[in-house]
């Protein structure tokens, strides 16, 4: 599973420094990201089409974020719809809540620790650690990234309805 997204696409939004950081860094969060659903919730992602994330809110009810640092400097988003996101909980945890709560917010939390950590792993030359991950909920939430990145996303469907990945990713010249 390789993705691309053109560098030329994004020089004119990005500089080119940063939209190389952050074309390079798709596949290894893609990866990430389809791994961890299959292994923790035994769900499989298919992903859509690259696209650059312009009004930088969360793409569903529900987002977790975390942040990453060293010699780049990023966001990464975990977004899903909220049956997605009271699915696999129900597949984490043995029951299946009744709306967004505690146990929803600690799942995505820990899901979007789980692909920060293996999109960390595979990105090691870039030296970074993980912050810790905070999620938000509600409609039109807003994601704050490094001033001069415009993040890309890559949606996702699954069996359960609408998973999004945002990130961007600044080199910070270390």
């Amino acid at each position: 599973m390789s993705l691309s997204l053109k560098h030329e696409s994004t020089e004119s939004v990005m500089t080119a420094a940063c939209a190389s950081l952050t074309a390079d860094c798709i596949n290894p969060i893609v990866t990430s990201t389809v791994t961890v659903f299959r292994t923790m919730a035994g769900c499989e992602l298919h992903h859509g089409k690259p696209f650059l994330v312009g009004d930088k809110k969360g793409a569903h009810d529900i987002s977790g974020v975390i942040g990453l640092s060293g010699k780049a400097l990023g966001t990464v988003v975990l977004s899903l719809s909220e049956p997605v996101a009271l699915r696999v909980t129900e597949a984490m945890l043995s029951e299946l809540p009744a709306k967004i709560d505690s146990d929803v917010v600690d799942t995505v939390g820990e899901l979007t620790n789980m692909i920060g950590g293996s999109a960390k792993a595979q990105l090691e030359h870039l030296q970074m650690s993980l912050s810790l991950p905070n999620v938000i909920v509600g409609h039109d939430h807003q994601i704050a990234f490094p001033g001069d990145v415009t993040p890309i996303g890559v949606p996702f469907d699954c069996p359960w309805g609408a998973v999004c990945v945002q990130f961007g990713l600044s080199d910070t010249g270390t």
